[in-house]
């Protein structure tokens, strides 16, 4: 089993989850880094596979923000969407984010996109993620690791989502 939580086993049982990280303060590449270990050192995660890190502008948010770098994973998880949310904000704020401005600049973000095919509207969790489909920063991450993964509210693929902003290859 690859670098998996404490217990898991692949297989029955198991959720297929993608997440977005993304840094752009301190030691991106570290942070980036750390979160997927914290990942894959956490209870109720099996095996994690990540994406190459690519490097982007800051989209919204204040002026004078630094370049983010960004990455996607696929994550194996017992954890059903809320545990998984709790699990990537506690790694967050073990990474030093601290949340005081929309879209400003941070250690860590991650991000919960998508869970299997399920929608989630609540309070706290949106499935998925509201956004993704528009950025591009998310989308070739993730095209490099699920590009036949369906956006299950759009019906469109990764692939084909990277696509419509006129980019083919990653």
């Amino acid at each position: 089993m690859g670098g998996g939580g404490i217990g898991v086993k692949t297989g029955m049982g198991m959720h297929e989850a993608y997440i977005g990280l993304g840094s752009n303060l301190g030691d991106r590449q570290v942070l980036v880094s750390s979160a997927v270990q914290a990942l894959r050192c956490s209870p109720g995660v099996g095996r994690v596979e990540v994406s190459s890190m690519y490097e982007t502008p800051p989209v919204g948010g204040p002026a004078g923000q630094g370049c983010y770098l960004n990455a996607a994973a696929r994550v194996e998880t017992i954890l059903d969407p809320p545990e998984l949310l709790r699990l990537l904000i506690g790694i967050e704020e073990r990474l030093g984010r601290v949340r005081s401005e929309r879209w400003g600049a941070r250690t860590i973000d991650l991000d919960l996109l998508l869970y299997e095919d399920r929608v989630v509207a609540t309070a706290e969790l949106t499935i998925p993620h509201p956004r993704m489909h528009e950025r591009v920063f998310v989308l070739a991450p993730l095209a490099e690791i699920a590009p036949d993964v369906c956006h299950p509210i759009l019906g469109l693929t990764v692939r084909e989502l990277l696509a419509s902003h006129g980019v083919s290859d990653v």
